[in-house]
């Protein structure tokens, strides 16, 4: 009986390595139409902005990070009305493999390869917002984000493949900056990167569920 109990315990240790990270699940719909912004231009940072990632598998979990080739967000009466962001897939890194270089540079080409990004085929991902609303969530959602204050939209391109993504975020906005930030887990496999994606693997498994954590800081 105590070995039994032993090996439920690993099994439920091994579960749970398959889950992302707690985090709000972005609602993905079709492509939605974008409105050209309006207003005052803020110019994103891109030394400071980042878009990080969590992968997970039931043998643990790797994380790393995209940078931002450029970025404009447009704000009229105080309120974001537009705005595009261009992701560079060749920037991608993986930092929790920092003390196995030949690891780290093996995760990398795999993750930029044809089986996920195909980053020399695909080298930009683009998320440009369709709309952003005071957040209000409805009755009864359970909302991780408990600091949110809106609620972003936008479609989302990934090799070629364009979804519109909600999602809950904490922004302020300021004459001068905006400062943006959110978590969310999103389904990889919509943007057809399913690669070990089939519950059938089991110990080969790839969650298709990827966490994203954005932190984006513009200048007017």
């Amino acid at each position: 009986m105590r070995n039994f109990i032993v090996l439920i315990i690993a099994i439920c240790g091994l579960t749970a390595c398959q889950e992302a990270p707690k985090a709000d699940k972005a609602k993905v719909t079709d492509a939605q139409i974008v409105e050209t912004g309006t207003g005052h231009p803020y110019v994103v940072d891109t030394l400071t902005s980042r878009v990080a990632w969590v992968g997970t598998k039931p043998t643990g979990k790797h994380q790393g990070y995209f940078k931002l080739l450029k970025g404009t967000i447009y704000v009229k009466d105080s309120a974001i009305n537009g705005g595009k962001f261009i992701i560079n897939m060749h920037s991608l890194e993986d930092t929790d493999l920092a003390a196995d270089p030949a690891m780290k540079v093996k995760l990398e080409n795999e993750l930029k390869g044809n089986l996920f990004f195909d980053v020399d085929k695909y080298p930009e991902a683009t998320f440009e917002i369709t709309s952003v609303t005071t957040f209000r969530p409805a009755v009864g959602d359970e909302i991780l984000m408990k600091d949110a204050t809106h609620t972003i939209q936008g479609n989302l391109t990934m090799k070629d493949v364009i979804k519109n993504i909600a999602f809950p975020a904490k922004i302020s906005i300021n004459a001068s900056e905006i400062l943006a930030s959110a978590t969310f887990n999103m389904d990889r496999t919509l943007w057809g990167m399913t690669y070990r994606a089939d519950k059938s693997l089991q110990d080969k498994l790839i969650n298709s569920m990827v966490n994203i954590t954005f932190t984006i800081k513009a200048a007017r």
